[in-house]
């Protein structure tokens, strides 16, 4: 077990490991928030950058069986749909992965998480926030460009597409099956980005290699969870996790 332990102790590891079957159950049920709860956890008891890299190979693997559960048709259709926010999250990815160890911890969990929670906050107290259908195109450059940014330095790109999703109406499987195409690809590009700046190497791919085990686990559980919420259920768990997640960043930020 020592190539996937990674130098760390055995309370860590396996600490890591129930992490990350804890966010593959999460991630089954509504299509997200793998890499938040990884990283927020992950925080406590790794290095940043192994922290990222953990989350590396279970993201992608996730999101293979996530994108593809409806059909490799309408995985492409999705491709197509999104296909700006996919190009923003990929190319700014790449720019702003070599920026993980320069930029201050506190600023991005603190960028990242306040306009997250405002955003679902007010979802969940009934404050329309639904964006003009003519400014559809842009939204959705500028929040795939913004999640590009934040996901280089810090594994996660997920919450700018949920406000994405949330305010155009995306049905559930279609939320879902979106998720899992752009975070997918983005999870390519990570990884791309990461070969690169030397943060994912032999010993933190082999450590991010054994938690795709605990995360499929509990991604198959999930999906059991998510095949029984209507869409009104299912929109209230998306608000409220995106709340508890925002609020979490926050509380990692300041402390």
């Amino acid at each position: 077990m020592d190539w996937a332990m990674a130098g760390m102790e055995p309370a860590a590891f396996w600490a890591a490991v129930a992490v990350t079957l804890f966010a593959g159950f999460v991630k089954g049920a509504v299509g997200f928030a793998m890499p938040l709860i990884m990283v927020s956890a992950f925080s406590a008891f790794l290095l940043p950058e192994m922290a990222v890299a953990g989350l590396i190979l279970p993201t992608l693997v996730t999101n293979l069986s996530q994108a593809t559960r409806q059909g490799i048709g309408a995985a492409w259709a999705s491709v197509k749909t999104y296909r700006r926010f996919l190009i923003g999250t990929v190319v700014f990815i790449l720019v702003s992965a070599p920026f993980l160890t320069v930029i201050p911890r506190m600023a991005y969990l603190l960028l990242l998480g306040v306009p997250v929670t405002a955003f679902a906050a007010a979802q969940l107290m009934g404050v329309p926030l639904a964006l003009p259908l003519r400014h559809r195109a842009r939204a959705e450059w500028g929040l795939g460009i913004v999640g590009g940014l934040f996901g280089g330095v810090s594994g996660i790109w997920g919450p700018p597409l949920l406000v994405y999703l949330l305010s155009i109406g995306a049905q559930k499987a279609e939320t879902v099956r979106v998720q899992g195409v752009v975070f997918l690809i983005g999870a390519v590009a990570l990884l791309a980005a990461h070969l690169r700046t030397g943060v994912a190497d032999g010993a933190s791919l082999g450590f991010s290699a054994a938690l795709v085990v605990p995360a499929m686990a509990g991604m198959v559980v999930g999906y059991r969870v998510q095949d029984r919420l209507d869409q009104a259920r299912f929109r209230r768990w998306t608000q409220g996790l995106l709340v508890l997640t925002g609020l979490n960043l926050v509380r990692q930020a300041v402390m």
